[in-house]
């Protein structure tokens, strides 16, 4: 049997061609009642539109490629449930591509997502070379979600305003008397950003000659790595700030390991507010960088693009909170 065709579903629901198109749009010109016809006939053949010819007659593809620096990452999670929450509504499709594999496969990480045509991209997280993007958005609309490098011209910045949250972070720490703490640093704008506001805290205290700070790889076995070495120092901290969530986790097996029970012996705090801090026995204190809202931002950035907005990028910074849980407390006392 042949699938059913628009002809059909007209056919059977008693109006034209013209007026199943329109309710298949959803287009507020049709009567309720009409409506209601159309979508009662469609459901009763089975008819599913042809997103091919739709594509070709509309001359977009109701498509968004989303680009991602690391799909191993957690803190994306609720970032794209902002974003597809308001995509969705809008009538638009997500389609995801992993960043980090097509770099290691040799392909331009945008190529997968341009070939099938999306009607704009969001870069979430921080990609190497982000002016590379700019012969990507003379084509299509692009917003860069969580990521603070320097965009392209026209291009959209979405993101929670770093240097806020790891100022929480220093300002709780040395409000429950830590005056050792150290800093577990990642890579990119972002990580630059964390790691300068934390040490400028420190410095306001007076605590610069009591400031450290090591450079990790922001995954759980560079966090575990980097805590064996500050634990390892004469004057060992009694705080420890993560650049992230999971690398905060690598410096909690870090302390378990080496005999020091958190947060007696050590505070830890994290960066991201992931469903892993979110588990009742980890119950990390962390930075929430209201992801969910910077997803939601960003596709409110490109819905605009494509509405007609125009003009240089717009950078937006949402505020971050501090979630106080059960990994920091005041210094041990000796």
């Amino acid at each position: 049997m042949r699938p059913p065709t628009i002809r059909d579903v007209a056919e059977r629901a008693g109006v034209s061609k013209s007026l199943v198109s329109l309710v298949l749009r959803g287009s507020d010109q049709v009567r309720p009642e009409k409506r209601e016809a159309v979508l009662r006939a469609a459901q009763e053949l089975g008819y599913r539109p042809n997103a091919a010819a739709r594509s070709l007659s509309e001359q977009r593809t109701r498509t968004v490629g989303v680009l991602l620096n690391d799909l191993r990452n957690p803190w994306f999670v609720d970032l794209l449930d902002g974003l597809n929450s308001l995509l969705h509504a809008n009538g638009l499709q997500m389609l995801l591509a992993d960043a980090r594999l097509n770099r290691r496969t040799g392909q331009d990480p945008a190529d997968p997502l341009l070939d099938l045509s999306v009607d704009g991209l969001v870069v979430v997280g921080t990609l190497p070379g982000p002016a590379a993007l700019g012969a990507v958005a003379e084509r299509i609309p692009v917003v860069l979600a969580g990521s603070r490098e320097p965009a392209p011209p026209g291009v959209d910045v979405v993101s929670g305003d770093d240097e806020h949250g790891a100022r929480l972070v220093a300002e709780h720490l040395i409000g429950l008397g830590h005056r050792r703490i150290a800093h577990i640093a990642g890579y990119g704008a972002v990580g630059e950003l964390r790691r300068r506001s934390f040490e400028a805290t420190m410095r306001q205290h007076g605590l610069v000659d009591r400031t450290v700070v090591e450079t990790s790889d922001m995954t759980e076995e560079g966090g575990y790595r980097t805590t064996v070495r500050l634990l390892s120092r004469p004057e060992r901290p009694t705080a420890l700030f993560a650049v992230n969530d999971i690398a905060a986790v690598g410096a909690l097996s870090a302390a378990e390991e080496l005999g020091l029970r958190v947060p007696r012996d050590l505070s830890v705090v994290g960066y991201d507010n992931t469903s892993i801090a979110r588990m009742r026995h980890v119950w990390l204190t962390t930075v929430d960088n209201t992801s969910h809202e910077v997803g939601r931002r960003a596709a409110r950035c490109l819905l605009e693009r494509f509405e007609g907005a125009d003009g240089a990028g717009r950078v937006q910074l949402a505020t971050p909170t501090l979630e106080i849980r059960g990994t920091t407390a005041p210094p041990p006392i000796r």
